[in-house]
């Protein structure tokens, strides 16, 4: 057996969006205070399991970054660096960032949401340069260029987007023996997910991430230098990452994530 790193893997906590039942994308929304109780919720879980971190990687939004920062102080290790990179980024939800979940679906329809929620490859309408929320009105995105700004995505633009910082970056820091905690969002940890544990398109659709709950990995060095999962007793399927924390408590907040759209 090759050379065994653990990874640790959060999505933000609950965003005020996430309770207002929003798409939120690339919408820089705070934290609610549920979502800044969760975080240190999950600080104590990674302290419980002994969990160290020489390193984190965020997304350029302040909801996984804050996340980030209450883990580490809860933590006592506020000197860990702290790395944000754009293709961290939530997926980009299109024009309808920003919109009521629930008034969506009752204007175009349970079916066309549920598509442009949760197939892999159809994205959502594109959002027009005029839009309130365009990314291109905020100076963190001046350095992309319009061809990498995206203006909609699916979970494969997704996927695209992220896997070249996984390759060429991330990759690379844990295979260097540096304990890794990423703080992202719920598309790109599917993304990433769905590589390690080479889950089908039609089953990644329908994989829901709890909000800051922490998710541990344990990845193998192969022979040809790539990374793989060894799975982990209590895992949850399809994956071979375990959550920390209580189990039936995860499994009915995984059910709330699932089941945004029909809120009312």
């Amino acid at each position: 057996m090759g050379k065994i790193h653990t990874l640790v893997l959060i999505r933000h906590g609950e965003s005020q969006w996430n309770i207002e039942n929003r798409f939120t994308g690339w919408v820089d929304v705070p934290l609610a205070p549920s979502g800044v109780a969760e975080s240190h919720r999950a600080a104590q879980s990674i302290k419980e399991e002994g969990l160290e971190f020489d390193l984190v990687y965020t997304s350029t939004l302040k909801r996984a970054i804050k996340t980030a920062w209450n883990i580490l102080e809860d933590l006592d290790i506020m000197h860990t660096p702290v790395h944000h990179d754009w293709r961290l980024n939530e997926r980009m939800y299109g024009a309808l960032q920003g919109l009521d979940k629930t008034e969506t679906v009752e204007k175009h329809g349970m079916d066309q949401v549920l598509i442009w929620r949760r197939s892999y490859a159809t994205p959502p309408p594109p959002m027009p340069a005029d839009h309130e929320f365009h990314p291109r009105k905020e100076k963190k995105y001046d350095f992309l260029s319009d061809a990498e700004l995206p203006v909609t995505e699916s979970l494969a633009c997704v996927v695209k987007r992220f896997m070249p910082l996984w390759n060429d970056t991330l990759m690379p820091i844990i295979k260097s023996g540096k304990k890794l905690l990423i703080s992202a969002h719920g598309n790109t940890l599917r993304a990433l997910v769905k590589h390690l544990d080479n889950i089908p398109e039609d089953v990644i659709a329908n994989l829901n991430i709890p909000t800051s709950v922490p998710l541990v990995y344990h990845l193998e060095e192969t022979d040809d230098g790539d990374l793989k999962p060894v799975k982990i007793e209590g895992a949850f399927a399809p994956m071979s990452g375990k959550y920390l924390g209580d189990q039936e408590a995860i499994k009915a907040a995984i059910a709330g994530v699932a089941n945004q759209a029909g809120k009312k």
